[in-house]
């Protein structure tokens, strides 16, 4: 296939993205749902939308095509890739950039999610056929050029062992912040909610920690986010929530909480499911010194402030990276130009 002939097959799909309320695509949300009940019908369709609107279109697509130069010269290559499973189609970004290069993606996929990226898959090459060459599904990955692999911290060390020989992107936990200011309006507040907790917070773009000025009204906060107390329904959620609940009081830690979330006071980044992170900041230089720090664990920072030499992302659009906005900061597709 030509690149042209791949960017037209993408946009094709993005197109079938449209209308998800066919019989097809119920069957797949339903068996998605039976084998990982944290994918549910209306996470799937987010993650579909977010893919259709932000990866799928023709200004997208033709718009990293010409950013980087890419053509029909570039050599194939087999690119071996281990995908997470965390939030629905966290992987598929890494296989729309092979394809669109030209790479071979040898698949190893997550045992939480082994319905969505094959059903994508499958609308590409029924599309056009001679996609299905660009696609290996593989439990263990052999002869492959180079790697992408997307694990926790534990695994990213034996990751860089297995794949020191090939050239490697290796993934590793991160979480998300948000900054507030305090001025934010009800609506960015709003915003916010969607930020913690679309996918029910598992997610890397997830905000699970936020920042607040000294002397902050946490109470607006939880009373904003109590437009989200339908999450409460989800039974793991519930599940994890109740735990986490009764761990914290068993300990006799300091924290807040509602019927739906906790607010716990802590430096750590990462939160328990049902929870999140709050820290009082003091100053602009302080904070600036603090995010500079601990850069390598945060996946994106989410505020409406102007933080001097920080890149942020506006409240809501945790969840909806554009199509060159690379995990972990980390240019996908120049590593595989690069190849």
């Amino acid at each position: 296939m030509t690149i042209s002939q791949r960017v037209n097959s993408l946009i094709s799909l993005g197109k079938q993205l449209t209308d998800l309320t066919s019989a097809e695509f119920s069957y797949i949300f339903e068996k998605a749902t039976s084998d990982n009940p944290w994918f549910t019908k209306d996470n799937i369709k987010t993650s579909l939308a977010a893919i259709r609107d932000q990866y799928l279109t023709q200004g997208a697509l033709e718009y990293l095509v010409r950013r980087y130069k890419a053509d029909d010269n570039i050599v194939s290559k087999k690119v071996g890739l281990i995908l997470a499973g965390n939030i629905p189609l966290v992987g598929f970004h890494d296989i729309l950039c092979c394809f669109l290069i030209g790479h071979v993606s040898i698949i190893k996929y997550s045992d939480k999610d082994k319905v969505l990226i094959p059903f994508l898959i499958k609308k590409i090459i029924e599309i056009d056929g001679n996609a299905a060459a660009y696609f290996v599904t593989a439990e263990k990955l052999t002869a492959y050029d180079a790697a992408i692999a997307t694990g926790s911290n534990n695994t990213a060390t034996h990751f860089r062992y297995y794949f020191g020989h090939v050239p490697h992107i290796i993934r590793q936990n991160r979480n998300s912040i948000a900054v507030l200011s305090g001025n934010e309006t009800d609506e960015q507040l709003l915003d916010l909610g969607q930020d913690i907790f679309s996918y029910f917070g598992l997610g890397c773009r997830n905000v699970s920690k936020i920042f607040v000025p000294d002397g902050y009204n946490l109470r607006r906060l939880f009373e904003i986010l109590d437009a989200f107390k339908a999450i409460i329904h989800h039974h793991k959620y519930k599940n994890n929530y109740d735990y986490n609940l009764a761990l914290f009081l068993l300990n006799k830690e300091n924290f807040l909480h509602n019927e739906m979330l906790i607010l716990k006071e802590s430096a750590q980044i990462i939160s328990r499911i049902g929870s999140v992170h709050y820290q009082y900041y003091h100053s602009m230089e302080s904070l600036t010194e603090w995010l500079c720090l601990h850069a390598s664990e945060i996946q994106c920072i989410v505020t409406s402030m102007n933080i001097p030499d920080v890149d942020t992302v506006a409240f809501g659009q945790a969840q909806c990276p554009s199509i060159d906005t690379y995990a972990d900061g980390v240019d996908t597709m120049q590593f595989l130009l690069g190849l």
